[in-house]
């Protein structure tokens, strides 16, 4: 909203410059001007998840102070990654301190911290109100140490050596209370199970895989 009223004032303006005979902004000047209203927007967006990136030296740690805890144990549900209850805002420039940049509808929320370990749920929409999950560990600074993808939007199709399709994958998740995490894919179909991963967190904050079934 404020960015659209921002951008309708510049517009406004630029069009005076150029009827009323005055110095014409040129194409770098006026982007330069709505690049800057931008910046403000995300800022104003900070600041009202109680996020001052002018006053704080680490404004990940104030972003993650800011969000919401998802309590444990949680499992895939197509509610779950369709609506993503109590899931918040991600801004741009939170994103691109976590490497996320570049995906639309940005939003997260932490999980409960367990022995020093920091967690972080990022989701984004890659398909119309459909959700992929990423599953971040963040160091002492609040930077990514490692990520694991939890769900993708993909509906995968395998097909016959003629090309007709065989039977369609869905991708399952858990994270239990002692944060062992499970992927599995299976068929659509027949509920069979193709893949079944455990992973854990290690000490040095990276996701391991413990247990592998094909």
């Amino acid at each position: 909203m404020l960015l659209g009223m921002w951008m309708a004032f510049f517009a406004f303006n630029f069009s005076l410059f150029t009827s009323c005979g005055n110095k014409r902004l040129s194409p770098e000047e006026l982007q330069h001007k709505l690049d800057s209203v931008k910046v403000i927007e995300i800022k104003e967006k900070l600041k009202a998840q109680g996020i001052d990136l002018e006053s704080s030296s680490n404004p990940l740690k104030m972003f993650y102070d800011s969000l919401n805890i998802q309590p444990l144990p949680i499992s895939y549900s197509e509610d779950y990654v369709k609506f993503l209850p109590a899931f918040l805002p991600v801004p741009e420039e939170i994103a691109a301190y976590l490497n996320f940049e570049g995906r639309k509808d940005r939003k997260a929320i932490t999980l409960p911290e367990t022995l020093g370990a920091r967690l972080l749920l990022l989701a984004a929409d890659d398909e119309e109100e459909r959700y992929s999950l990423w599953l971040y560990s963040l160091d002492d600074d609040y930077l990514p140490v490692d990520k694991l993808c939890l769900y993708a939007v993909e509906d995968e199709v395998e097909e016959d050596e003629y090309g007709m399709e065989q039977e369609e994958f869905i991708q399952w998740f858990s994270i239990t209370s002692d944060y062992e995490i499970r992927l599995i894919d299976y068929t659509k179909k027949d509920i069979e199970t193709r893949s079944n991963d455990v992973y854990c967190l290690d000490p040095s904050r990276r996701f391991i895989l413990q247990e592998k079934k094909d």
